[in-house]
């Protein structure tokens, strides 16, 4: 929807404004394409959290995405305001939306299994999908993305109610080519805004 072009920057902002998104990054280069979505969301006036894994941290700083979006980024379930204010708890029942990009292997095994030690998935262990839209992007080698484990983890994912985009198909920066890419940041907005449209 926004490609870049700022006429339809107008839209995105009627589309997004003011809704309450999250976006949970796990470890990969992919990671640094999350840096667009993040500030997409921002200038069309989105309030965006940014949940990290430890070892995302490793590919892009916390600083980074916190400049971005202008909010603090979660980072360590131990990290509370108060006691009696458990942060996932607050940020997941006020959320419109959650993308998790890029999510990889382990974090899809993570979350399918009912696993929560990180922000990312304790975030998303914490959001009743019901009521609020939960997408989840992979990344990972093409031979990851062929593991029978992967695809009956994308199996369970989707029967449990989360959204999975379909990865694009290329040259990775392991050197080999196939399914297993990030879609682009502006897919992935797109992304967002249908599923929000579609309540």
């Amino acid at each position: 929807m926004y490609r870049g072009d700022p006429a339809n920057l107008v839209a995105l902002k009627a589309a997004i404004g003011g809704r309450r998104i999250a976006v949970g990054v796990c470890a990969g280069i992919a990671s640094y394409k999350v840096c667009g979505v993040v500030s997409t969301l921002a200038q069309a006036g989105a309030e965006v959290t940014v949940a990290m894994t430890n070892d995302a941290q490793k590919f892009v700083a916390p600083l980074v995405f916190q400049s971005l979006a202008g909010r603090p980024v979660l980072t360590s379930p131990w990290d509370s305001a108060s006691p009696a204010d458990p942060q996932h708890i607050r940020a997941a029942t006020a959320l419109d939306a959650y993308l998790i990009a890029p999510c990889t292997m382990d974090m899809l095994a993570r979350l399918a299994t009912g696993r929560c030690d990180d922000m990312v998935s304790l975030l998303a262990a914490s959001i009743d999908r019901a009521r609020t839209k939960v997408l989840i992007a992979p990344s990972m080698n093409e031979a990851m993305w062929r593991q029978p484990a992967t695809q009956r983890n994308l199996a369970t994912l989707r029967a449990d109610g989360f959204l999975v985009l379909d990865p694009a198909s290329g040259w990775q920066a392991c050197r080999a080519v196939g399914p297993g890419r990030l879609p682009e940041a502006d897919d992935l907005v797109d992304a967002l805004v249908s599923a929000l449209a579609r309540g």
